[in-house]
């Protein structure tokens, strides 16, 4: 299956992409190159790839940019001041993605709202909540799931305990830890706006750190009282590469996808 072929297949399934501006395209790559095997990365650092490179992958599938903008990467490369840091980074990267002929492929907004199996299904399901969402709020993106009251700390609790699997063991928790909530809003990556959660009905909301910034979304819930528990953007994510691998091996005849996991690559440290 050549790379374009991958690209149209994604993008045929969802109604909700406007092709004229999504970011979900080939990033870097000739598009006419067949694909047997696909590395499905959340981050294309260069950790992933090497990995692809050296492991003779044929395509790189990431959810987030390449080169660390959301949209028009080449192009704000381009635009960066020459001889900067940030630039000579990325021009390194990009040489070393050509000289290798990796096709990358961006799957981000295909895969954040893939009905039952794209990003925030992903994260329901892995932290354990059941059944179809009570409220699909922003568009698609923020989710609300209507439990058995519990306090917000044994709430954490659990998550945390989920979320150890994948590589964060603790969670970050704004708010009464004795209060009980039952009506709790999930986000995912950037995708978090506290006003949402709260039009939505939501009693609480599990957020990222990218999602939610703490000088300004978290003060603002905390001065109206609302109870707050919060991840790694990778964290939170990382459920949905894994039913992306899975959609592409079941899908996709005579390409094989392997999953290369990155979890949150933030170590805390205590001193006691």
């Amino acid at each position: 299956m050549k790379a374009e072929e991958i690209l149209d297949r994604f993008l045929s399934v969802a109604s909700w992409v406007d092709r004229a501006s999504t970011v979900d395209k080939i990033i870097m790559g000739d598009p006419q190159k067949n694909i047997r095997k696909i590395l499905v990365s959340l981050y294309p650092d260069l950790r992933a790839v090497k990995y692809a490179i050296d492991n003779s992958f044929d395509m790189l599938i990431t959810h987030e940019p390449t080169f660390w903008n959301h949209s028009a990467e080449l192009e704000n490369l381009d635009k960066m001041e020459d001889n900067s840091p940030k630039k000579r980074a990325g021009l390194m990267k990009k040489k070393l993605i050509d000289d290798s002929g990796l096709v990358i492929l961006r799957n981000h907004d295909v895969w954040d709202r893939m009905p039952g199996i794209g990003i925030p299904w992903a994260w329901a399901e892995f932290l354990g909540f059941e059944g179809e969402p009570a409220v699909i709020g922003a568009a698609g993106y923020q989710h609300r799931y209507d439990i058995r009251p519990t306090t917000l700390d044994d709430l954490a609790a659990n998550i945390a305990k989920k979320t150890a699997l994948i590589g964060e063991p603790g969670v970050q928790v704004i708010g009464d830890g004795g209060r009980k909530v039952s009506s709790i809003g999930i986000g995912t990556g950037c995708c978090c706006v506290l006003e949402s959660f709260v039009d939505m009905g939501c009693d609480a909301a599990i957020v990222s750190d990218d999602g939610c910034i703490y000088w300004k979304d978290i003060k603002w819930a905390m001065d109206i009282d609302f109870p707050i528990i919060r991840v790694n953007h990778a964290t939170s994510e990382e459920p949905g590469m894994i039913t992306l691998t899975e959609y592409i091996n079941k899908n996709f005849d005579g390409v094989e996808a392997v999953h290369l996991p990155h979890r949150s690559s933030i170590r805390i440290i205590s001193y006691s």
